[in-house]
């Protein structure tokens, strides 16, 4: 097929066009960032975990799915990343596989984010109500609406794929990526079309919640207002960071257009919409909830400081001492 074709000759060269230390540090600046985004992730899921406070609170079990989700695609996407810097081969079939399970990760992050937004307009909104909306009913049913839309896109192009691929292909070994699942003009158009009306939805969703947080924020208390302008802030981040995530399902398209160029170009290309569009976004849910969240804070201090104070963090006792998490 053209796609693995064109992928495959396009990867053959990528060692003729980079030299191997400049190879090395590029791989090494991914694995630096994942290494620092996994190690915060870690922590936040784990102060999660040890409070009670936050398992039974919507925002918070929002914000431990999107880390978990977060955690995992960016595993999977940086060994995707490295065998294609290094021209690993891989089996087509356990790739298209791979690939599925990354789109619907990746789909998973802007939806939950959504939810957040939605939780939030609750929140401030329908104070009164909320206690009866964010029930664990409810959430129930909301994940299962987050994984069901999340996995349509991808199970698309997967039942797609296998529908038109040649006999024999699914044995064959190739440089891993989302574009040998888009073999077909009309598969690449019609995952764009089901992509746009999501981007649709998600940006209709963010506006609303937005201008009603905002008009409830204008009519509350001087008590209230501060709460609900910190709600507006948050809204705003996450709208930032959706269109980041959003930005994410264009780049295989935008990349298309590389396929036949140098492939140096191609792939400082996807080197750069690796970092901008997968790492940045995830890096900032840490900040939304994890620093600019005052409770989650305190506990994500506690536990990053292994429970001691600044002061006796730095004590001769506790540098001479294994810190135990508890």
């Amino acid at each position: 097929m053209q796609s693995l074709q064109v992928n495959v000759t396009s990867s053959s060269n990528l060692v003729m066009n980079f030299s191997k230390p400049l190879l090395l540090v590029k791989v090494l600046v991914v694995q630096v960032l994942v290494g620092i985004f996994l190690y915060v992730n870690c922590l936040m899921i784990f102060s999660f975990l040890k409070k009670d406070m936050f398992r039974e609170d919507t925002r918070y079990i929002l914000f431990a799915q999107t880390l978990f989700v977060d955690s995992t695609l960016m595993i999977l996407s940086n060994m995707l990343m490295v065998a294609s810097s290094y021209q690993y081969c891989i089996n087509v079939f356990c790739c298209l596989i791979i690939c599925t399970v990354v789109s619907v990760l990746n789909s998973c992050t802007p939806l939950t984010l959504v939810a957040m937004c939605l939780e939030r307009y609750v929140a401030i909104c329908m104070p009164l109500r909320h206690a009866d909306i964010s029930t664990s009913r409810t959430r129930l049913f909301g994940f299962l609406v987050i994984w069901g839309i999340s996995s349509m896109p991808a199970l698309f192009t997967f039942i797609a794929y296998l529908t038109v691929v040649q006999s024999g292909t699914l044995s064959y070994y190739t440089i891993c990526s989302v574009e040998v699942a888009l073999g077909e003009e009309w598969q690449a158009q019609t995952r764009v079309i089901i992509l746009q009306i999501l981007f649709l939805l998600i940006t209709i969703i963010i506006v609303f919640t937005y201008f009603k947080i905002m008009t409830a924020a204008r009519a509350a208390s001087l008590e209230n207002k501060k709460s609900a302008n910190k709600c507006l802030r948050t809204v705003l981040l996450h709208a930032f960071q959706l269109f980041l995530c959003i930005m994410r399902f264009l780049t295989p398209y935008i990349e298309m257009a590389f396929w036949k160029a140098d492939a140096a170009v191609l792939y400082n290309l996807k080197y750069c919409n690796f970092i901008i569009f997968l790492i940045a976004p995830r890096c900032l849910s840490p900040l939304i909830y994890g620093v600019r969240d005052e409770k989650f804070f305190l506990v994500l201090k506690h536990y990053a400081m292994c429970g001691l104070s600044f002061s006796q963090l730095w004590s001769p006792t506790c540098l001479s001492m294994m810190c135990v998490i508890g």
